[in-house]
């Protein structure tokens, strides 16, 4: 029998009432509804089954599949970035500083199970964005994730960065790229360790996709387009000269809830 308090993690009540309510197949209201449910010889296997894998370190997100951003449960896999509270950030400055009217055209880069577009998209229906990804399973499900949640003004494309993206002009430019460095310990701990590499890390200590996305992504901008870009906590002064060596304007840095430098941007 495995020990739940050994198999979970630094939350390991909440993580073991995410468990069980996927086990029955309910929620959380109902679980503390009826402490007195026993599971079933099917569940109570189902449950050490998934005790094992969490204690091997697989997350909580990738057991169930599924995590909630912005109040939406978006499915999610091996192929796809785990969404992080951090990053609902990025969602709440895009729609602070976009104009809220109709005809906005916004692009998201590297969307992955689709988090920043669909939040975008439920909270401005009358918006038009394009999200892209270049992995085809992750793709997939952030259509599917689309599809749950009826959300219908996002286009989606496979593509490495712009290789493939529409040549429209877009109001806002939005992206998570990777930007861990390949040397960074922190891979080797926790989630990261479980989550896809390609989403995670990239060159010149963390800063080439997003060099990338900031020179290329100009072009795609209209003028006065904003282009806003999640960050590690320790990139902010590196961003912000790339973002002015490129010429835009009002760069400015913001931080997320727990204080931390994380999301940089400016305008064309």
């Amino acid at each position: 029998m495995i020990n739940i308090r050994t198999a979970l993690g630094k939350s390991p009540d909440l993580e073991t009432e995410i468990l069980l309510c996927h086990v029955l197949n309910k929620t959380r209201v109902y679980l503390f509804a009826h402490p007195e449910q026993l599971l079933s010889q099917s569940q109570w296997e189902m449950f050490q089954n998934l005790l094992a894998q969490r204690a091997q370190g697989i997350p909580v997100a990738y057991l169930i599949g599924e995590r909630e951003f912005w109040s939406l449960n978006l499915k999610v896999n091996q192929h796809t970035l785990i969404p992080r509270h951090e990053t609902e950030r990025l969602v709440e400055l895009a729609l602070e500083l976009i104009p809220n009217q109709p005809d906005i055209h916004v692009l998201e880069l590297g969307t992955g199970s689709g988090a920043i577009a669909l939040a975008l998209a439920k909270e401005r229906p009358h918006w038009n964005i394009v999200a892209a990804d270049i992995i085809q399973e992750a793709l997939s499900i952030a259509k599917l994730n689309a599809q749950n949640h009826k959300i219908q003004n996002v286009s989606f494309y496979l593509s490495n960065w712009f290789d493939n993206i529409p040549q429209h002009p877009y109001h806002a430019l939005v992206a998570n790229p990777p930007y861990i460095s390949e040397h960074d310990p922190h891979l080797y701990q926790g989630d990261l360790r479980f989550e896809p590499r390609n989403a995670l890390v990239s060159s010149q200590d963390g800063l080439g996709d997003l060099q990338c996305i900031i020179k290329q992504g100009y072009e795609y901008l209209l003028p006065g387009g904003l282009i806003l870009l999640e960050h590690g906590y320790d990139q902010k002064l590196q961003v912000q000269t790339i973002l002015n060596e490129l010429q835009y304007k009002n760069v400015t840095c913001w931080q997320d809830i727990q204080g931390n430098d994380r999301v940089s941007g400016g305008w064309r």
